[in-house]
């Protein structure tokens, strides 16, 4: 039999006087009663001032201050949903800083993917709310790390906080107002510039694969640059083709390499990603072009760049700081208490460069031109 009002009531200060902070979603199935009944419940308690509400729960008054600190009105219990298109590779670090920070805070972290699958993001998204997700984590499946034409317009309507992980949104469009952390991967391409200058490097090539990460790797390598007035020979446009293989696109990659050393001067290489530096510069070597005599080679990510035969100088993101920080920061919305709006945030985390052998000053090449 359902409890009157005033029974209710008295019920559920009886057991929040009890326990100190309760979800509003256990409290409602431990009263019988559905979740809208009971945040009426709690908003008529909250205006008499007989208790505090938070994002899904509610607090004995006074009792906030006890909690743990930064989160310090949030309560276990808590659940965390977050999107991500895989949890390897890069995200892998990612994931695992996220989650160290919600399990410090007597939190829970769940993990959706998105495998960049069309129409995913939204699906993974329903099903975590679904499931009782207090707020959410999302990296969406986003070609170029920013939503294209028509993309992302109904993110700002999810119900619960939100925070972009390694994404943003252009000024205008709706998503472009969250609270979003990200690397600063412009940053990091201008601090391989600087350090190939550094050493006395006067012409450099960047070659990138179509990624999220290309967009601002291409930005801030040309800003460096133009910034040290250097020589940058482009690698050649790719058009035509959509259907191009990574074999292909690999082949094509490595001619260029090779003859802009061997043609045109260049003495320092920018590649994105580990993968294919990996790959690249052992060839490169077989065919006469020294790695780092004859050029320099920085990589971009840094997830198996120490590992190659000749380990390679490379631009690491802090993966695991975005997570770490991007979770703080949706937990600090989460502990907000209700009525209460801190200003947006947006995070950008700076890459750092991780020195190894495949760098050095330019050495002069029988047969080729000096750099200019």
């Amino acid at each position: 039999m359902r409890l009157h009002v005033d029974r209710r009531h008295a019920r559920v200060l009886e057991l929040l006087r009890e326990r100190g902070t309760l979800r509003v979603a256990d409290l409602a199935g431990e009263l019988g009663v559905s979740p809208v009944t009971l945040r009426r419940d709690v908003e008529t308690l909250a205006v008499q001032g007989r208790l505090q509400r938070l994002h899904g729960a509610v607090v004995w008054p006074g009792d906030t201050a006890e909690l743990p600190l930064p989160a310090a009105r949030l309560i276990e219990g808590t659940v965390v949903g977050m999107v991500v298109p895989t949890t390897e590779y890069y995200y892998a670090e990612v994931v695992r800083g996220a989650r160290e920070a919600v399990e410090e805070r007597g939190a829970r972290l769940v993990v959706a993917l998105s495998r960049y699958l069309p129409g995913e993001d939204s699906v993974q998204v329903d099903r975590l709310l679904a499931a009782g997700a207090d707020g959410l984590l999302l990296t969406p499946s986003w070609d170029r790390g920013v939503p294209g034409a028509g993309e992302g317009l109904r993110i700002t309507e999810r119900p619960v906080p939100v925070v972009l992980v390694e994404r943003s949104a252009p000024h205008g469009h709706p998503a472009a107002a969250l609270d979003r952390v990200r690397s600063d991967h412009a940053h990091g391409a201008a601090e391989a510039v600087r350090h190939l200058a550094s050493l006395g490097h006067r012409t450099l090539t960047l070659a990138a694969q179509e990624s999220p990460t290309s967009a601002q790797l291409r930005r801030g390598y040309e800003a460096a640059v133009e910034a040290l007035g250097l020589r940058s020979v482009p690698e050649p446009t790719v058009s035509g083709r959509a259907d191009t293989t990574e074999a292909e696109r690999f082949e094509r990659t490595f001619a260029f390499l090779r003859q802009a050393v061997e043609e045109r001067g260049v003495s320092a290489a920018i590649l994105h990603s580990d993968a294919d530096a990996i790959v690249l510069v052992p060839r490169l070597r077989a065919h006469g072009v020294r790695v780092p005599e004859d050029l320099s080679v920085i990589t971009y990510d840094d997830e198996v760049a120490a590992l190659a035969d000749l380990p390679l100088t490379a631009v690491a993101p802090a993966k695991r700081t975005v997570g770490r920080r991007a979770a703080e920061l949706l937990l600090s919305r989460l502990a907000e208490p209700s009525g209460t709006h801190e200003p947006g945030q947006h995070l950008d985390i700076l890459p750092e460069l991780h020195l190894r052998a495949s760098c050095g000053a330019p050495v002069s090449r029988a047969g080729r031109s000096p750099s200019v």
